[in-house]
């Protein structure tokens, strides 16, 4: 089994409690990753990336809606918002009802919507739609993700990267390094004879082979971060219902923000949005959820120091179709709106809304390739060369401000 294989396999099944693996890396004490966080904290105003992902294929069309088009209305009888249900960005647009939050960081500069966005000959499948986002390579399948791409090329500390959950990404995986996955639930200690043992997984053995060793980089690396995140998480209780709640990983990114966590990239999720049928009360749940875990998240960082450098990516694996189908709901379809929010965003519509009677046999056309918005945040959030990341580096669309 070859080494992204095996390393993807690991992940999956939890062999290594979703561990940072560090193919090949240099391994660090405890205590040294502990100093570095305090030694070395984010500094005021340093930039992190937030990459929350929208599992399922979220509608854009009841997210950010067309309220003034006849197509949106006669195309989704049952499934489109009156106008006045709407909450309008402009005279054309408006946001979910759900989205109040959102509203409030449109009107305060701070939320970006790129509109139309995809990728060439898009899919519909949700593995391969939602792998190219994560691998950012549509053309043919690849074994590493664009944020493991930027941890290759940036270094090898496990805390650059974090992936709340128990299971990492695709997004996260590199050839050499990728993210650290860190539960957010409540852990039950082991008991001290089992915690003795396991410390033993990751000793060096000058029998192993480089699988064997490779494992044993990973386990190091987990213990090491679970050390890190421990102290700054001691005594937190949990919000909501645990892993899955997203208003609980943004919890655990705020406060590692707050505390000078040295982490750039976090990676957390809300799935749900598979909705072909039964829509639009499902959606509109979700989307308030999303709301006010985010608006919440967002308002807590503005008045942080260190949360002012926060930058959000919010996106999902494709669009639906501009026809609502015969059960209330809709199909998969393909381009759809990103958004992007925080203090270093810069407000305000980039791309062009797409044409609901334009369509690529029923489907919204694509007019931002999904890469620009990536080379951006690689570049002025990272502070990476997205040439390093992307196999194509389109052109800068300007939504985080110089």
């Amino acid at each position: 089994m070859d080494t992204i294989s095996r390393r993807r396999f690991l992940i999956a099944s939890g062999v290594t409690g979703g561990a940072a693996l560090v193919a090949g890396s240099a391994a660090v004490t405890w205590s040294q990753l502990h100093e570095s966080a305090a030694s070395a904290p984010l500094a005021a105003g340093d930039p992190v990336l937030v990459v929350l992902t929208l599992y399922g294929g979220n509608d854009g069309l009841n997210t950010v809606i067309p309220y003034t088009d006849s197509a949106y209305h006669g195309t989704r009888p049952e499934l489109a918002y009156a106008p006045g249900e709407v909450l309008h960005l402009d005279d054309k647009l408006g946001l979910n009802p759900a989205m109040k939050g959102f509203a409030t960081l449109w009107q305060s500069k701070q939320l970006a919507i790129v509109r139309g966005v995809g990728y060439p000959k898009p899919d519909h499948s949700h593995f391969r739609s939602m792998d190219i986002w994560q691998t950012a390579s549509p053309a043919a399948p690849v074994k590493t993700g664009w944020i493991g791409r930027w941890l290759d090329a940036t270094g090898d500390d496990p805390v650059r990267a974090v992936n709340l959950g128990s299971v990492l990404p695709p997004l996260a995986v590199g050839a050499k390094t990728t993210a650290a996955a860190l539960n957010v639930g409540k852990a039950t200690p082991l008991p001290a004879q089992v915690t003795a043992a396991l410390a033993g997984l990751g000793k060096d053995d000058p029998s192993d082979g480089a699988t064997d060793a490779m494992v044993c980089a990973a386990f190091r690396a987990e213990r090491k971060v679970a050390a890190t995140f421990d102290k700054v998480l001691s005594g937190r209780q949990a919000a909501g219902s645990g892993s899955d709640d997203l208003t609980a990983q943004l919890d655990v990114v705020a406060k590692c923000v707050k505390a000078g966590v040295p982490t750039k990239v976090y990676a957390v999720s809300l799935d749900g949005f598979d909705t072909h049928a039964g829509e639009k009360a499902t959606q509109q749940a979700l989307l308030g959820d999303l709301d006010s875990a985010l608006s919440g998240f967002l308002a807590d960082m503005a008045k942080d120091a260190r949360g002012r450098g926060v930058t959000v990516l919010v996106y999902s694996e494709f669009g639906r179709r501009v026809t609502a189908n015969a059960s209330q709901g809709t199909d998969h379809g393909t381009a759809g709106p990103v958004f992007l929010a925080g203090v270093p965003v810069k407000g305000g519509f980039y791309g062009d809304q797409p044409s609901l009677t334009d369509l690529d046999n029923g489907d919204l056309k694509s007019n931002v390739d999904f890469r620009a918005v990536y080379g951006e945040l690689v570049h002025k959030v990272l502070g990476g060369d997205p040439h390093q990341v992307l196999d194509s580096v389109p052109h800068e669309l300007g939504f985080i401000n110089a």
